[in-house]
């Protein structure tokens, strides 16, 4: 994310995100242990994350976040295989769910949801694809 943040910069464009311990567990710590956890653990080699980081939240079941409801109900899911049931931890598993960590969602300057991407999806892909949304941008 830091490199997109880098490759983009001086144009209408920001990266945002946000923490979750829905999947696996794996973000058991506090909001304020957050950049610590993704300096020295995970990934860890001194790594700050380039671009705001929010507070926890939960991206699906009862408790969701209202921006997900959003942007999930704006972009279909990506993936039809919801995966191991033993490693989500929200209820109702519903279709259109976040399927795992590092799911991503492009939104235009307009803040309308523009593409989905699964977490297996090619970095190149979400870099052209941001590309041509700020050529929009500069054209219109």
């Amino acid at each position: 994310m830091n490199a997109l943040m880098k490759k983009f910069e001086g144009h209408n464009f920001i990266i945002l995100g946000f923490p979750c311990n829905q999947f696996g567990l794996q973000a058991p710590e506090e909001n304020h242990e957050t950049l610590n956890v993704l300096r020295c653990v995970r990934p860890g080699g001194g790594y700050t994350p380039q671009f705001p980081i929010f507070s926890k939240i939960e991206v699906n079941g009862d408790n969701e976040s209202p921006l997900y409801v959003f942007l999930k109900e704006s972009l279909p899911f990506v993936n039809p295989v919801i995966g191991d049931i033993k490693k989500l931890y929200w209820s109702p598993i519903k279709v259109n769910d976040i399927r795992w960590n590092f799911e991503k969602f492009l939104i235009n300057a307009d803040g309308v949801p523009y593409k989905r991407y699964d977490l297996h999806c090619p970095f190149e892909e979400v870099e052209q694809d941001i590309a041509i949304l700020l050529q929009r941008n500069r054209t219109s």
